[in-house]
């Protein structure tokens, strides 16, 4: 085994040169409390408002990270003029009206970073980029796995043909989520809440495919109805690749007494290398690093990189960044809105796939579109 210098490979983001932008947070859950608001803390960026349906949890988030404006409202945080970007952090069925709601503050709201999945299904997320780009605010969607430390570093071996030609590329996922009380009422869940995450990284890492065929059984310990719960699901590439997922949110009877036996592991298989890693994400709130192990045919022991830094929370540093980034240089984000409704497409593929018992094409999706 041979120890890599984690500075040979590109695995954390570009921060902006200015980070003082005032960032209005609409939500004050895990997710913004636990993972948005340290990363950007710890990064100097500049939080400066926050809203949430519970006031009393809003003040008491604002003081964990003071954050200096406090709203019960989030109509009333939108009229803030400090507000340039706005970090929304609602359930995907209530993100349409409240982008609606900012989209009506141009002339001080310039950008937006939306939770994944960008609403409730395509149609949702084409109908969120439409009003967006009609009202000039840029959109770009939290699509925090491709900043994770070990995803990040492998796109950087992919882009310097490390591996050469991919050939076969998997993900596996054994880990039992925490449903949230609002992904009750949705009446679905691991393909638009978890899987969302890898599938987008397969097209971080390889592209676009152009079918997927998918496969989906209930999960036996979730309770409300659902359709999604164990997903498993192959990517078709037209150079050849395949890549494929299983993610299985059932896990073994682990919460009823049996031995558990929880992670994420990927691989990639090249012509001329092959890269395998794991996610550190299920050991949370434990701080475990990400992994990546690699080989290749020029270099054939194991190059072993390793990192201080853990996804949650310090890859949500990433999806603002790109954001500020592009606003600051007038670019399009790394994760672009339209980018996104490609991810939200192949998710919609394997939900038809799994559906019609068939392989979709992404094209079916796309193009359907109004």
């Amino acid at each position: 085994m041979a120890q890599v210098a984690t500075a040979d490979l590109a695995y954390l983001p570009q921060l902006p040169r200015e980070k003082s932008r005032g960032i209005g947070c609409i939500g004050a859950g895990f997710i913004m409390a636990d993972c948005h608001l340290v990363a950007y803390r710890n990064a100097g960026f500049n939080p400066i408002a926050i809203a949430a349906r519970r006031r009393e949890q809003a003040d008491s988030v604002a003081a964990r990270h003071q954050i200096p404006h406090v709203y019960a409202d989030y109509v009333e945080l939108l009229a803030n003029p400090q507000v340039e970007v706005v970090d929304v952090a609602v359930p995907p069925d209530l993100q349409l009206a409240v982008i609606r709601d900012i989209v009506q503050h141009t002339s001080h709201i310039k950008g937006i970073l939306a939770q994944k999945p960008l609403g409730v299904n395509y149609a949702q997320a084409v109908e969120i980029v439409r009003i967006c780009r009609d009202a000039g605010i840029v959109l770009s969607v939290n699509q925090n796995m491709r900043y994770d430390q070990s995803v990040r570093a492998c796109r950087s071996l992919l882009n310097r043909g490390d591996l050469g030609e991919p050939v076969l590329a998997t993900i596996d996922m054994r880990a039992i989520p925490h449903w949230m009380p609002w992904q009750a009422r949705q009446g679905w869940v691991t393909l638009r809440i978890m899987s969302i995450h890898h599938l987008d990284t397969l097209r971080f890492w390889f592209g676009d495919p152009v079918r997927v065929f998918a496969s989906i059984r209930p999960d036996p310990r979730t309770r409300f109805p659902h359709e999604d719960g164990i997903c498993l699901y192959i990517l078709e590439y037209a150079c050849g690749l395949r890549a494929m997922g299983c993610d299985d949110v059932w896990a073994g009877p682990a919460k009823e007494g049996a031995a558990a036996d929880i992670g994420i592991r990927w691989r990639i298989e090249g012509t001329t290398g092959m890269a395998r890693g794991t996610i550190g994400w299920p050991s949370y709130p434990t701080r475990t690093p990400s992994t990546l192990d690699y080989t290749t045919i020029a270099s054939p022991e194991w190059h072993q990189p390793r990192w201080e830094e853990v996804w949650f929370p310090d890859a949500f540093v990433g999806p603002m960044a790109q954001l500020l980034c592009a606003l600051e240089d007038q670019t399009i984000p790394e994760i672009s809105a339209e980018d996104n409704l490609k991810t939200m497409a192949l998710v919609e593929a394997c939900y038809v796939s799994a559906r019609e018992h068939r392989a979709v094409e992404l094209a079916e999706i796309t193009d359907s579109a109004p």
